[in-house]
């Protein structure tokens, strides 16, 4: 008699959908977003890879489920860069706002916290917020890859000093302000961030560190000749 492959449990799906993200959570937490595949993930939790695609249809679905992510980047950003760089800031700012204050937006204040709670999840959620969706944003504007990553740290420093301040410690007058009010006041910032002039520093970080015409600054330790 032929035994049933282990994992395979088709008449209690929800069983292996929770299973699927059990394993889910462990493995991206181990190696992180990029390097776990959907084989690791099914070996994992002791399926068939096909199940996961079942289930979940993709890695990114699957990262975002196994998160409890309030919302799907995939969904949400298209509209964002359609416009081109010209009120990018503005578009971003109000989708963001959308999503939090839906009734998602308790899922999205619930997975903040744990992120600040617990450096696995910190780490999961930075990278898949800098790799799968503010840099992909940013190369859809047309920004230049030299320039991406630190373009994706301010915005995220932005977004979530926002959604700290207005949705998790509610500071007023911010937390009540009304949205339109908010895209006013931020999407400019926002703006300079993914399009706008940086100043040298930001735009060539190597070139501040090493200082004018390639000179370490003073006090690096660098013995002068």
């Amino acid at each position: 008699m032929v035994g049933r492959r282990s994992g395979r449990r088709p008449g209690d799906p929800s069983r292996t959908r929770e299973q699927i993200l059990t394993a889910a959570r462990e493995a991206f937490a181990e190696g992180g977003y990029d390097a776990t595949s959907m084989r690791r993930i099914a070996a994992t939790a002791g399926v068939d890879p096909a199940l996961l695609h079942h289930h979940f249809g993709s890695k990114e679905r699957l990262f975002l489920a196994a998160v409890r992510a309030p919302a799907d980047p995939a969904e949400l950003m298209p509209a964002v860069a359609a416009g081109g760089p010209d009120g990018a800031g503005e578009r971003l700012v109000t989708t963001f706002l959308g999503v939090w204050d839906s009734p998602a937006g308790a899922g999205a204040a619930a997975l903040l916290r744990t992120a600040a709670a617990n450096p696995l999840v910190a780490r999961l959620v930075r990278e898949f917020l800098l790799a799968r969706v503010l840099r992909p944003l940013l190369a859809d504007l047309g920004v230049p890859a030299t320039e991406r990553d630190v373009r994706a740290s301010l915005v995220a420093s932005q977004l979530m000093g926002l959604a700290v301040t207005r949705y998790v410690i509610g500071l007023e007058p911010l937390a009540s302000a009304p949205a339109a009010a908010v895209v006013a006041a931020v999407g400019p910032t926002l703006q300079r961030y993914l399009a706008g002039d940086l100043g040298a520093a930001l735009s060539d970080p190597q070139a501040e560190r090493d200082g004018p015409a390639g000179h370490q600054p003073a006090g690096s330790g660098r013995p002068s000749s």
